[in-house]
């Protein structure tokens, strides 16, 4: 097969176009293209006149080697690569004495067991929050009611963040091993939609991916993976450098010489348990803003002009970035469609927000975060300064918002003016249990402040109308990714101190969304799988070695 790149045709094409438009590219009669699959579908609409889809496709041909002696010069056409997943390890027939143990039940969490188990390593899969279906009933009476439960919410429970999160797929990683594709077929085998197969930007959206979830966890107990629901880890057991087991909130010891720790960016208590155990863990830099919502026909015409509302190109996106004048990057993340914001927090007292959309992405309103850049040069104070900064902010939000999780908010056109709101326009919040129109000024750092007010303005110049004054911000977005990093070998994925301790995922600071924890969480099940087939030599204990 034969990989050809960048075949740009009208986005309303006929359905032989893009046969046609292969054979026109490869200068050959119909009949030579034996065959073509579409591997990716993006689309291009920087000129709003002319919005085109981009292909890239694999094709069969008559003369393969023919063609690409051709094209040598081209960097369109080459040969496509294998994708085929292989697996580097296989458990022996009689079962090993030791089994992995996985914290965390989060992409990283799920595939890492996933692959385990398909490999015979019957991983043991520990998770603080319950099954995907009663954490969506605690997480919607929070919604409703402003009811939380601390252990089971948006942040915690089976499939993780993502599952609330409008279960985003697309991945900027670079991905040589092609782990990314084994997740998408994973998820295709599981239910989800074919097309997240090719399109650029798949996703599902949390209602589907809590069948999706349910699915891959009955897969892994039928190949012998055990899974513990509500089974927090209050400690870390560690010996001369290497992990020999992990306590449960219950006070039940779990023995295993080779941890998986996919414990998520909100993990805070675990983090800090690691921290006092010695586990090699350091600051790193994120991201806190806030969420804005438009209506998500403005964004539909600022994108696709005259074919806004076309059903082929569906609710549009965007990616915007500011440097402003102050030093700091403002940029859009975690954008979402004729979707939602949703109440996100995980700790009482606070106040966190995210955005989602369902499959259909039909809500009337597109929101997406606009956050500012965060070093850890902003909070100093150690490994976990970025925590209490997290948490300062997520206080203020709930201060803010009255005390009882309503979120505080505020429209564009009072936000740039300077002025508070007290009331709203055209464009109603979507956050429940409610938002409380203020003054977001003391809301974030100043410079934060200084950096959001310049990049709304200039958003503008390139989705018009990005600047309407009713449109509507809600505070405060503070889990854009982890706050720190835990450190790991890149050769083995182990701890850089903790034998036998695999840091992987979001919030060990190895990924950034749903795809890319999840490929990490494969590349360290196949470490771990290595590793209990042909064991490595202890690392000599040191000074920093608990």
């Amino acid at each position: 097969m034969l990989r050809l790149t960048e075949i740009k045709l009208p986005f309303d094409h006929a359905p032989d176009a893009l046969p046609a438009a292969i054979c026109k590219t490869l200068r050959i009669p119909a009949k030579a293209l034996l065959r073509h699959t579409v591997f990716r579908r993006g689309v291009d609409a920087r000129k709003s006149h002319a919005i085109v889809f981009v292909y890239t496709c694999d094709v069969e041909v008559a003369d393969e080697a023919r063609l690409l002696a051709k094209f040598k010069d081209s960097p369109r056409l080459s040969v496509a690569p294998d994708m085929a997943y292989r697996f580097v390890a296989r458990a022996p027939e009689t079962p090993l004495a030791e089994r992995p143990v996985i914290i965390g039940m989060g992409p990283a969490g799920l595939f890492a067991g996933l692959v385990l188990a398909q490999s015979g390593f019957r991983p043991i899969l520990l998770e603080r929050g319950k099954v995907v279906r009663e954490r969506a009933k605690d997480t919607f009476a929070f919604w409703r009611k402003g009811v939380l439960d601390p252990e089971s919410n948006v942040q915690f429970g089976e499939g993780g963040a993502g599952t609330f999160s409008d279960g985003k797929l697309h991945s900027q990683i670079k991905d040589r091993k092609h782990y990314g594709r084994k997740v998408l077929e994973e998820f295709v085998k599981a239910g989800a939609p074919p097309e997240i197969l090719y399109v650029s930007k798949p996703h599902i959206g949390t209602y589907k991916l809590i069948g999706i979830v349910e699915k891959i966890r009955a897969e892994i107990l039928a190949l012998g993976g055990e899974i513990r629901f509500q089974s927090r880890v209050d400690d870390l057991e560690i010996e001369a450098g290497q992990v020999r087991g992990v306590v449960l909130a219950g006070g039940e010891r779990i023995a295993t010489r080779h941890l998986v720790a996919a414990i998520g960016h909100s993990a805070r208590d675990t983090f800090e348990m690691l921290h006092r155990r010695g586990v090699a863990i350091e600051p790193k830099p994120f991201s806190i803003g806030f969420r804005i919502e438009h209506p998500q026909a403005l964004i539909d015409r600022g994108r696709y002009r005259k074919d806004a509302g076309n059903p082929l190109l569906g609710a549009a996106d965007y990616k915007l970035v500011h440097h402003a004048g102050n030093g700091r990057s403002v940029y859009s993340f975690c954008m979402c469609p004729g979707g939602m914001v949703v109440a996100s927090a995980s700790e009482t007292g606070r106040v966190v927000t995210n955005g989602m959309s369902q499959y259909s992405r039909n809500e009337p309103n597109a929101n997406s975060a606009l956050v500012v850049g965060i070093s850890p040069e902003d909070y100093p104070g150690g490994p976990l300064a970025g925590i209490a900064f997290q948490r300062f902010w997520e206080a203020r939000a709930f201060e803010l918002g009255g005390g009882d999780y309503c979120a505080p908010g505020q429209r564009v056109g009072d936000f740039l003016a300077g002025r508070p709101s007290t009331a709203w326009g055209a464009v109603r919040p979507s956050y429940t249990p409610g938002v409380k129109p203020c003054d977001l000024a003391t809301a974030l750092p100043d410079y934060a402040i200084d950096a959001l007010r310049e990049a709304i303005p200039a958003f503008a110049k390139q989705i018009r109308d990005f600047d309407l004054a009713d449109a509507v911000l809600t505070a405060v977005e503070t889990r854009t990714s982890s706050p720190v990093c835990l450190r790991r070998n890149p050769d083995d994925l182990q701890s850089v101190n903790v034998r036998g301790f695999y840091p992987t995922g979001e919030g060990a600071g190895y990924a950034g969304g749903t795809r890319s924890s999840a490929a990490d969480g494969i590349a360290v099940a196949e470490a771990v799988a290595q590793n209990l087939i042909e064991p490595r030599p202890a690392i000599p204990q040191s000074a920093n070695t608990p």
